[in-house]
């Protein structure tokens, strides 16, 4: 709002403005942080730990085989397609380090996904855990990948323990297909081939992007959004200004279960618990309860990040409650909204608070967050971060008036450069220097902020969006199908889930067959689970699908 209310209302010790020139680049970043904390272990997985000092020159080495050997420049595209092992943090600060642009990619996206994002990023090069190399396999002809990095699930544990893990993966579990990738390297290998060359510094500077970090957007196909060193860095400034009121440096050990492919947890777990000197504890399979427990007792965590099914999922998983959380400070939830039973719960339980922010992937992510100070407001998003400006517009683009219902935009040095060889796109989503998000919300006299309802017709699910037209597109694909909608319906356990409503071409066709269909081609959670057959769909004079008629009708006959 014009009168920024909410500068007021910031606990004693948060600026209204954020230091965001503090760094140029990354580089200057990740120096500062190997310096400081040195000897401090950085990130743990399945047990085994690396210092601050240690992934200092694991990063380094990476980095000189990607800048020296593989000869990739600065502007250069990495894709990163892992989960949350020792091996991402590696390969992330050693793009970032030398001015190589991250794309990250979800693990298990289909090869159909893969094409789209590896061919429209241009990316040259790619670091793949083996479990999934099997799908590059199928897609590799189509792209502009030249270098491919291969990573075994414990590659980084060392010893006998690295190797009886990935043997148990390879030949017990089985969970490693076969690929044929003759030109790939091994990521250990690659990181002892850098380790021969002199590191040298890269001129990177804060205008330079440093992640394609795709997302849908507003609507269509997933896109690339561009986001700067100067981006990326001042929303962990913005973050960490807020923060700090509750979390010390050197002191911290946080929990990461959400995947660091994901913004919410690459920027707020990676990166601004790296500035903190604090220690990350990478969850690799989290959907495995019982073991999550397990990790959890092994660890007096001051901090926990995640979303409302996950943080739901651990308050109802046997041993939780006996869990030690005399060193809890604060769990963090983004993503998808907290549910008030869901927060309530979680303070009952664990005798600290879970406090709600908001975010997209164009604003870095990070926009609001609730205070750390005990003024927090359950059911609402928080106040704006220090130098983040935030107002809410009619459909004529006219800013509403104090406590009127708006679309919420956002202006700050944390949004987006745009979307990657999407001008028009780009131009949908920006007011200027104001980005429309496509959320409507309203403030209250405090500056607290609630949403209200999603402009977009996006289906969120599990905190993942999940875009109509992508699922659309393949479903209509199948030969028995004449048209289809997508939409989404209320889930009590991920806040929406996916329904397609088909009119058919052949009427043999089943749900069932849709779904088997869809497993093919999309990842779990875009894949639909429901589906309805209909003789006609609700349609706009042009002849466009009116999914907001459909989801009307839907929620008239339907009870979820």
């Amino acid at each position: 709002m014009k009168d920024k209310i909410w500068l007021k209302n910031y606990p004693d010790g948060v600026n209204s403005l954020a230091n965001l020139n503090e760094y140029n680049s990354f580089a200057e970043f990740l120096d500062d942080g190997f310096e400081n904390y040195s000897d401090l272990v950085a990130f743990e997985n399945m047990g085994k730990t690396i210092t601050y000092k240690e992934l200092n020159t694991l990063s380094k080495n990476f980095s000189l085989y990607l800048t020296e050997e593989l000869k990739l420049k600065k502007g250069d595209r990495l894709i990163i397609q892992s989960p949350n092992v020792l091996q991402y943090p590696i390969a992330l600060f050693a793009a970032l380090r030398s001015g190589i642009v991250v794309v990250n990619t979800n693990p298990l996206y289909t090869p159909n996904e893969m094409q789209h994002q590896f061919k429209d990023s241009g990316a040259k090069a790619i670091l793949i855990l083996s479990n999934f190399a099997y799908n590059l396999e199928k897609v590799i002809s189509k792209t502009d990948i030249k270098h491919v990095i291969i990573s075994d699930l414990g590659d980084m544990l060392g010893g006998i323990k690295g190797f009886i893990t990935n043997f148990v993966v390879k030949h017990i579990k089985k969970m490693v297909p076969k690929y044929n990738l003759p030109e790939a390297i091994s990521f250990k290998k690659a990181i002892d081939i850098g380790s021969k060359y002199d590191f040298k510094n890269h001129n990177v500077n804060s205008d330079d992007i440093a992640f394609l970090q795709y997302t849908g957007g507003t609507t269509g196909v997933s896109k690339g959004a561009m986001l700067t060193h100067y981006n990326v860095l001042s929303n962990i400034s913005q973050i960490h200004e807020v923060m700090k009121i509750l979390l010390k440096d050197k002191k911290e050990i946080c929990i990461t279960a959400l995947p660091l492919y994901h913004i919410f947890a690459l920027v707020c777990n990676a990166l601004v618990m790296f500035k903190m000197g604090a220690k990350n504890v990478l969850i690799t399979n989290p959907r495995d309860m019982k073991g999550f427990v397990k990790e959890l007792s092994k660890h007096k965590f001051s901090v926990i990040t995640g979303v409302n099914t996950l943080f739901n999922g651990l308050i109802n998983a046997d041993g939780f409650k006996d869990l030690d959380f005399t060193k809890l400070k604060v769990a963090f939830g983004g993503g998808m909204a907290v549910q008030k039973i869901v927060a309530n719960k979680w303070k009952e339980v664990t005798g600290s608070p879970l406090s709600e922010g908001y975010g997209l992937t164009e604003t870095s992510p990070v926009v609001t967050m609730n205070p750390l100070d005990g003024t927090d407001k359950i059911g609402t998003i928080g106040l704006p971060l220090p130098s983040t400006n935030v107002k809410f517009i009619d459909d004529k683009n006219k800013e509403v008036k104090l406590g009127e219902r708006g679309e919420i935009c956002v202006n700050g040095p944390q949004v987006m450069k745009g979307y990657w060889q999407r001008q028009n796109e780009t131009s949908e989503v920006m007011l200027g220097d104001w980005l429309k998000t496509g959320d409507i919300g309203v403030m209250d006299k405090d500056g607290f902020i609630k949403i209200v309802d999603r402009k977009k017709e996006m289906i969120l699910v599990s905190g993942f969006n999940v875009f109509p037209n992508e699922v659309e597109h393949i479903i209509s694909s199948h030969p028995k199908v004449l048209e289809v909608g997508v939409i989404g319906v209320p889930d009590k356990k991920t806040t929406e889930a996916v329904k397609a409503v088909i009119v058919k071409k052949d009427e043999s066709l089943t749900d069932k067959e849709i779904i088997e269909y869809s497993k093919e081609k999309l990842t779990s959670y875009k894949c639909p689970k429901h589906v309805s057959f209909v003789d006609d769909l609700p349609k706009s004079n042009v002849g466009k699908i009116l999914r907001r008629i459909i989801k009307e009708n839907d929620l008239k006959i339907n009870s979820y």
